[in-house]
């Protein structure tokens, strides 16, 4: 039996996962017959459709509960089970120095978090600038330094 691409899945599970009352309908009953041709899904059996269906009825359930701020069973879920983190507004403990890939910024707040992408901002230092760390749309953090438009990715150390 082929197997099925996990990204295909991811796909399909969050192009209907805005829409809770589809959380009953099936797999199939979403797609053309020759989009669940072309995906390869009509080579799983029943049961494996059936566990397919459950699998998405979970992930809508999950991310409902998420946005109506409710536990959720997490069970196979997409996100970290821990809760979000707010944004951060600080500033840099010490002196700015630009941005390079995995160096560590100290905040006032008593935070630090690590570059994690290859962004650069040359010729620059600041002493104790301002500092706003805010979430990514697809996971992750963005660091911003002072008023500079130059953003880093960020991962949180501690």
């Amino acid at each position: 039996m082929p197997s099925i691409r996990p990204g295909l899945i991811l796909a399909a599970a969050l192009s209907i996962a805005a829409v809770p009352s589809l959380a009953q309908e099936r797999v199939q009953q979403r797609m053309s017959a020759e989009e669940f041709r072309a995906t390869g899904l009509d080579t799983l059996d029943p049961a494996q459709l059936a566990r397919l269906d459950a699998w998405f009825a979970r992930q809508l359930a999950s991310a409902q509960a998420e946005t109506d701020g409710a536990p959720a069973d997490r069970g196979g879920s997409l996100r970290p089970a821990r809760a979000p983190e707010a944004p951060v507004d600080s500033t840099l403990a010490g002196t700015f120095s630009g941005f390079a890939k995995g160096r560590e910024y100290a905040l006032a707040n008593g935070q630090v978090w690590r570059q994690i992408d290859a962004a650069q901002l040359p010729g620059v230092t600041l002493q104790a600038p301002a500092v706003e760390i805010r979430p990514a749309r697809l996971g992750g953090w963005w660091m911003r330094v002072g008023a500079y438009n130059t953003r880093a990715k960020v991962e949180r150390v501690r």
